[in-house]
């Protein structure tokens, strides 16, 4: 699978080592940063991380900072993205099932190495089960964020 992967300074290290772990696991993985623990601001790698998903450079992404609060909240902000802060096993794969969600978000000060590891492999075999009720549910979930989008668009116009 194909996955982009971002963190601020906080989640640096461990984007560093979820990148190998993800190559070996036989993924495409592409890096929008950072590149060191200098400190840095999380809602600009939030957005790099949801605009390759939104040109289809991938097929999921995986953000990190150091709650995973922030990032979670500003990915939220992109239309099409629908980003989930994990720090369960079954969060992490039922957001995918039920929600569809496109991102998994970690804060790297909350969890370890291995939980992390296996957070991304859970979030990566997870599938959309397009059950009738998850897809009604996500269904009037768009409908929000289309309502919204559009009158924010509409206030921007405004004198």
């Amino acid at each position: 699978m194909r996955i982009t992967i971002g963190a601020d300074h906080a989640g640096f290290e461990l984007k560093q080592v979820l990148m190998g772990f993800l190559r070996e696991q036989g993924h495409q993985v592409k890096d929008v940063g950072t590149n060191s623990t200098q400190p840095v601001d999380y809602p600009d790698f939030a957005e790099a991380v949801g605009l390759s998903l939104l040109r289809g450079e991938c097929e999921r992404g995986i953000l990190i900072c150091g709650s995973g609060v922030g990032a979670a909240v500003a990915a939220n902000k992109i239309p099409g993205i629908r980003a989930g802060q994990c720090h369960d096993t079954y969060s992490a794969h039922q957001g995918v099932e039920h929600d569809d969600t496109n991102v998994l978000v970690l804060g790297a000060r909350v969890i370890g190495v291995e939980l992390a590891k296996e957070l991304c492999a859970a979030f990566l075999r997870a599938r959309f089960t397009a059950e009738e009720r998850h897809q009604r549910r996500l269904a009037k979930t768009l409908a929000i964020e289309q309502r919204y989008a559009a009158g924010a668009a509409a206030r921007k116009k405004e004198p």
